[in-house]
C-alpha cells in the first residue's frame, strides 16, 4: 500500500538521522573524556582515536535501541499530526495494519543490537583494556610526556620531562621525585640519555645535576652534587593483556563463570534484555504516538521518554538482584519484558477500542454530559 511504502521509506530516513545524531553526541562525550585522561597521563596519547572508537561500539547497542525507538514514534506522531492516521482510519484501516511495517523494521534493528550486545559489545570492552593495560606496562620513561608530571608503574616515583628527543634517547631538564623505604630523594638535571646494558636493561644516566636525601623523622637534609647519575627503568615485562572484567568476557567465558560468580548471570541478563527492549520498544512506540492534531506532541515525548527510562532503570535492577544472587537468571530476565508486553497490548486494546461505546473515554464524556444535563435549571 502506499501508505506503507511511504511509512518504510520515511522510518529509514528519520532512523538514520536519529542514529546519526545520538552517535555524535556519544562520540563527543567520549572523546572529552577520553582526551581528559590523555591529558592527566592515563592513557597514551596515540591510543586516543582507538580507544573512541571501542567506547562508542560499546555504547552502540544503547544507540540502536534509541534509535528504533524514536524513530517509530516520530514517524507514528508526525502522520496523526498531518491528519494521515485520519485518512487511515477513514478508509475502515486498523492501527493493527502497522504492525507489519513496524516489524519489518524492528526485527533487523533487534538482530542487530542482539549481535552488537553478544559479540561486538564484549570485544571493545576487552580491546579497550588492552590498550589502557598495554599503556600501564610500558617502562617509566616511555609513559612519560614532555611538559608533564608522570608516575611510575610500581607507584614509587615521579617523573618531570621538559624536552624528549622522539626516540626517548635524550631528554633535558629532569625531575626525579623517589620514595623508597621511607626515604625520600629528588634528583634534578639539566639533561641525560637513555642506554641500554649488556643484560638488555635500560638506564637513565643524568649529567651535571643535584640529589636531595631526606630520612623521615630527622631535620637534616643530605645535598649532593654529581656530574653523572644513573637510574634505572622499570622494565615494562612481558605483557599478559587479561581482564577480569565481566563485560570483556566472551559469551562462552561468561557462561563458565556461572557456578561460581553471579555477577556473570547478571551480565548475561543485560545482554539478552538490549535485543527484547528494542524490539518491544519499537512496538509500544505505535500506540504512544497518538497525539491530537490541534495539540503539540512534547507531552507524548515526555511520557515516552520516561517510558523508556524507567524500563531501562528496572532492567539495572534485575540485573542487580540476579548479580547478588538474589534470584535465578531463568527467573530474573523475563518478568519485566513480559509486564511491558502486557502494557503493549493494554494500550494496543485502548487505542483499538476508541470507537467502542464501552471505551472509558466515551462512557467518561457521556458521564460528564449526563451530569451536565442534571445540573441545568
Amino acid at each position: 500500500m502506499i501508505f506503507q511504502r511511504t511509512f518504510r521509506r520515511e522510518l529509514l530516513n528519520v532512523s538514520g538521522a536519529v542514529f546519526m545524531t545520538l552517535f555524535t553526541v556519544t562520540v563527543t562525550m567520549m572523546l572529552i573524556r577520553i582526551l581528559g585522561q590523555a591529558a592527566r597521563g592515563r592513557i597514551a596519547s596515540e591510543d586516543v582515536v582507538a580507544l573512541i572508537g571501542f567506547s562508542a561500539l560499546s555504547y552502540s547497542p544503547i544507540i540502536l535501541v534509541l534509535t528504533g525507538f524514536i524513530s517509530v514514534l516520530l514517524v507514528i506522531t508526525r502522520s496523526y499530526q498531518d491528519s494521515e492516521m485520519v485518512v487511515w482510519f477513514a478508509s475502515g484501516l486498523s492501527l493493527t495494519r502497522w504492525l507489519r511495517p513496524i516489524l519489518e523494521f524492528a526485527i533487523p534493528v533487534a538482530v542487530l543490537v542482539g549481535f552488537f550486545s553478544f559479540f561486538i559489545t564484549p570485544w571493545s570492552h576487552y580491546q579497550n583494556a588492552v590498550y589502557r593495560m598495554r599503556f600501564d606496562q610500558r617502562e617509566d620513561l616511555a609513559r612519560v610526556s614532555p611538559g608533564r608530571f608522570q608516575e611510575s608503574s610500581n607507584r614509587e616515583r615521579v617523573f618531570y620531562v621538559e624536552k624528549m628527543a622522539e626516540d626517548m634517547d635524550y631528554v633535558e631538564n629532569v625531575f626525579i621525585h623517589s620514595v623508597k623505604d621511607g626515604n625520600i630523594s629528588l634528583v634534578v638535571s639539566r639533561e641525560g640519555t637513555v642506554r641500554n646494558s649488556e643484560t638488555g636493561e635500560r638506564y637513565l644516566v643524568l649529567n651535571a645535576g643535584y640529589r636531595y636525601e631526606h630520612v623521615p623523622e630527622q631535620p637534616e637534609f643530605r645535598f649532593l652534587e654529581f656530574a653523572r647519575y644513573t637510574s634505572r627503568i622499570d622494565p615494562s615485562g612481558e605483557a599478559e593483556y587479561v581482564t577480569d572484567s565481566l563485560r570483556a568476557m566472551s559469551n562462552k567465558e561468561l557462561v563458565a563463570q556461572f557456578p561460581v560468580n553471579p555477577r556473570a548471570k547478571g551480565e548475561m541478563l543485560w545482554r539478552i534484555a538490549q535485543p527484547v527492549m528494542a524490539l518491544l520498544l519499537m512496538l509500544l512506540a505505535v500506540p504512544l504516538g497518538f497525539v491530537n492534531p490541534r495539540a503539540g506532541r512534547s507531552f507524548n515525548l515526555i511520557v515516552a521518554l520516561l517510558l523508556y527510562v524507567a524500563y531501562n532503570n528496572f532492567t539495572s535492577v534485575m540485573q542487580s538482584y540476579v548479580s547478588r544472587g538474589k534470584i535465578s537468571l531463568l527467573l530474573g530476565w523475563w518478568p519485566l519484558h513480559f509486564v511491558i508486553a502486557l502494557i503493549i497490548l493494554g494500550l494496543y486494546a485502548w487505542r483499538l477500542g476508541m470507537n467502542s461505546r464501552y471505551h472509558p473515554l466515551v462512557l467518561w464524556r457521556v458521564l460528564k454530559r449526563r451530569l451536565g444535563e442534571g445540573v441545568r435549571p
